[in-house]
């Protein structure tokens, strides 16, 4: 018998700018550029999405969340993990944990990595527990590099309730 769990991928990036808050993990973390996009550009929320998402293969964030739909324009994306969830729920899916890395070369995140894990796993309705959140830098290759971009990759592992 085949067993009812399941894992998703997720990748995400955004561009960094100069005077945009910078939220990442569902926090608003200090720095002196944001990420940029339609919604607040939480690019680890997107990535945490589209692994629950692609895991009970309901598509991806964009096909929910379109950037073309006005409703999202800066909305803040625990919203949108939250709706994730129900959408998750709904289909009979429940969240094991979650696993993400965050590919940035500044500002060090560590110091608000549990804060993040809080937040993301009041959200989802999970232990923090189940909520892993790291960071690497590109040793300054590439777009994270020379600090143009963000980008985060994630897992998430769920089963069939």
């Amino acid at each position: 018998m085949k067993p009812n769990i399941r894992i998703g991928y997720g990748y995400d990036v955004h561009a960094l700018a100069e005077n945009v808050d910078f939220w990442l993990g569902g926090i608003k973390v200090p720095h002196t550029h944001g990420a940029y996009g339609h919604s607040d550009a939480d690019v680890l929320i997107h990535v945490i999405c589209d692994a629950l998402l692609g895991a009970a293969n309901l598509r991806d964030i964009g096909y929910h969340f379109s950037d073309k739909d006005p409703k999202y324009k800066g909305i803040d994306s625990k919203i949108l993990l939250n709706d994730v969830v129900k959408l998750l729920t709904e289909k009979g899916f429940g969240i094991v944990n979650v696993d993400a890395t965050v590919c940035l070369q500044s500002p060090k995140i560590g110091p608000y990595v549990e804060e993040m894990k809080e937040k993301l796993a009041e959200v989802m309705g999970l232990d923090k527990e189940d909520v892993s959140v790291k960071a690497t830098t590109t040793e300054k290759l590439g777009f994270v590099g020379k600090e143009e971009g963000v980008a985060a990759h994630a897992v998430a592992l769920v089963y069939r309730q």
